[in-house]
């Protein structure tokens, strides 16, 4: 924690993780002198507007030119500044592709992407605007870290211990007031899963949104007997190895569940793992299958996907059925 600076943990049911994003660093910014916040013509999208009222000769606007913005970006970090760059999810991860692999993770420098609207959360913005290769894009750079918080309160944690970490991060965040997993005090490790749900029988291992909707889930299994641990992978690059071996070991049967296509994102990610574990498991990927989504609104989207509650439920006991 950078001296000087103190936080709580928002105790709500729900709250923004692009809203909490905004938030902290306009609050921890008087602390490091580091910090520079660049986003491209989204500053009220992003949240990022009560850093540049606060500290306006530290914010700097693109405009539409997200490229230059993360090449720029890295340039702040050579600088020993730690810029922090936001834009839309689908902007970041492919429009600056090239800038996000050589500018950045090339040369393994300490920037921030802060992508926002990710997965499904643009709704009715369309197809075009539902960033669901993100992480499989970001993943795949050497040196890049790709972290996804459950919640605002971990989006939070992110932001301060990103300051003393090494090298460049993507972190994903959604559009909504997403559900508070975290409450009072809790730990976090950029690298280190959390387990917020003990179970014997099956795990879920989930990221983002999708670990309270698997919390839901193993409330209602645990009323019917039925022990379903939940790992929240909120890092999915470097990824926790040891609590998914362990979990392989100890429940027999793990469901990964993603805002993202199940192609190249956490649901690959363990399933390599596991595979290069030598286990023999029950495994399945619950995800987006392998097309582009449709339009609608994100909670309609999240059933039709089965990335719900009622979703991870039904994938549970047609594993546990199967068994």
């Amino acid at each position: 924690m950078p001296k000087g600076f103190t936080w709580t943990t928002l105790d709500v049911d729900k709250f923004a993780t692009r809203e909490m994003y905004g938030k902290i660093l306009a609050e921890i910014a008087p602390s490091d002198e580091r910090i520079v916040v660049l986003t491209s013509d989204l500053m009220m999208s992003n949240k990022t507007g009560d850093f540049a009222r606060a500290h306006p000769d530290r914010f700097f606007n693109f405009g539409i030119a997200e490229q230059n913005m993360m090449a720029a970006a890295a340039g702040f970090a050579i600088s020993g500044k730690i810029p922090f760059a936001s834009t839309m999810a689908v902007f970041a991860s492919l429009r600056c592709a090239e800038q996000l692999r050589t500018d950045i993770a090339y040369p393994n420098l300490n920037v921030r992407i802060i992508s926002t609207h990710s997965g499904l959360s643009m709704g009715n913005g369309g197809t075009t605007h539902h960033s669901t290769e993100d992480i499989a894009v970001t993943r795949s750079m050497a040196n890049m870290t790709v972290i996804v918080p459950a919640d605002a309160n971990c989006c939070a944690k992110v932001v301060v211990d990103s300051l003393e970490y090494q090298g460049p991060i993507y972190m994903r965040l959604g559009r909504g007031a997403e559900p508070i997993v975290y409450k009072g005090d809790f730990e976090f490790k950029i690298g280190k899963a959390n387990t917020v749900r003990e179970g014997d029988d099956i795990t879920v291992i989930a990221c983002g949104i999708c670990v309270m909707a698997a919390v839901k889930a193993s409330r209602k299994l645990e009323k019917e007997g039925i022990g379903a641990r939940v790992i929240d992978m909120h890092t999915i690059k470097p990824l926790d190895v040891e609590s998914i071996v362990r979990a392989a070991d100890e429940t027999g049967k793990i469901i990964t569940m993603e805002e993202h296509n199940i192609i190249g994102g956490l649901g690959s990610a363990v399933g390599e793992t596991i595979a290069e574990a030598g286990k023999s498991i029950k495994f399945r990927r619950l995800g987006i299958p392998d097309i582009y989504s449709t339009i609608g609104q994100p909670d309609d989207l999240y059933e039709r996907y089965g990335l719900d509650a009622d979703g991870i439920y039904n994938a549970v006991k047609e594993m546990i059925g199967e068994s």
